[in-house]
C-alpha cells in the first residue's frame, strides 16, 4: 500500500540570467508563502499577495490565474534556495534552488587567412566561456573555458551553414557566419592565381 505525507515535498533546480526573470512553476492558489531560505518573503491569503520582503516590492510577483510566483530583474544575489509553501488543499512544500549567472557573451568573427581553397576564422568573446563551433548540425571545435576558437572552412563546404554559439548553463547566444562572404570564396571562384591574405572582419548579431 502506498502512504503519502500530509505535506509532500519537492526540491527542483533552477537557472536565470541577471537582468532576466524566472518562474517557480508550482502554483500556490488559496494560502501559503514564499520563502527565501528560512525567511517568508511573500504571503498569498484570498487571492491576494503580500510581499514581506521590502527588496522583493517591485520585483516578486504572483499571477492570481495560475498561482505561479515570478521573480524580474534578477541579480547574482538573488541565487539561493526559495521554497513555495502551500497551505490550502493539498499541502504542498516545493524547494526551488536558484543560481543566477550572469549574460552569456556575444559572439564575434573574425576572418584571419584565406586561400583559394580554406580559410581560417576566429570567433572571440570578451569573457572565457563554451564555445562551440558548428557546420550544419554537427559541432566541428568546442572548448568549455575560452575566450576564442578557431575554425578551418574548406571551399567545398562554402554552401554549408557555420555558427558559433557562447554559452553558459543558462543561455546560449548565436553567430550565424556566411562563409561565402567571411572567406571571398565568391572572388576565387575559378581557382586561379591562389592568394594569401590576412584580414579582420567583425561579423557580430
Amino acid at each position: 500500500m502506498m502512504r503519502f505525507s500530509a505535506a509532500e515535498e519537492l526540491k527542483r533546480n533552477l537557472r536565470g540570467v541577471v537582468g532576466g526573470n524566472v518562474t517557480f512553476l508550482d502554483p500556490l492558489l488559496e494560502f501559503g508563502f514564499l520563502l527565501e531560505g528560512t525567511n517568508n518573503i511573500a504571503m498569498v491569503k484570498e487571492k491576494n499577495l503580500e510581499i514581506l520582503e521590502e527588496k522583493y516590492k517591485n520585483k516578486l510577483h504572483w499571477n492570481r490565474n495560475s498561482g505561479l510566483f515570478i521573480i524580474t530583474d534578477l541579480q547574482k544575489s538573488d541565487s539561493g534556495v526559495y521554497q513555495v509553501d502551500s497551505k490550502g488543499g493539498r499541502a504542498l512544500s516545493v524547494s526551488y534552488s536558484l543560481t543566477v549567472y550572469d549574460p552569456a557573451p556575444t559572439p564575434a568573427v573574425e576572418t584571419l587567412t584565406v586561400s583559394s581553397d580554406s580559410c581560417w576564422l576566429l570567433c572571440s568573446v570578451d569573457k572565457a566561456t563554451s564555445l562551440l563551433w558548428y557546420k550544419d548540425q554537427e559541432v566541428q571545435n568546442q572548448n568549455s573555458s575560452a575566450s576564442s576558437l578557431p575554425i578551418t572552412v574548406h571551399k567545398e563546404d562554402r554552401d554549408s551553414s557555420y555558427r558559433c554559439v557562447a554559452a553558459n548553463p543558462a543561455e546560449n547566444k548565436t553567430l550565424h557566419v556566411n562563409v561565402r562572404t567571411a572567406c571571398g570564396f565568391n572572388e576565387t571562384e575559378s581557382g586561379d592565381n591562389p592568394k594569401q591574405r590576412a584580414c579582420k572582419i567583425n561579423h557580430r548579431l
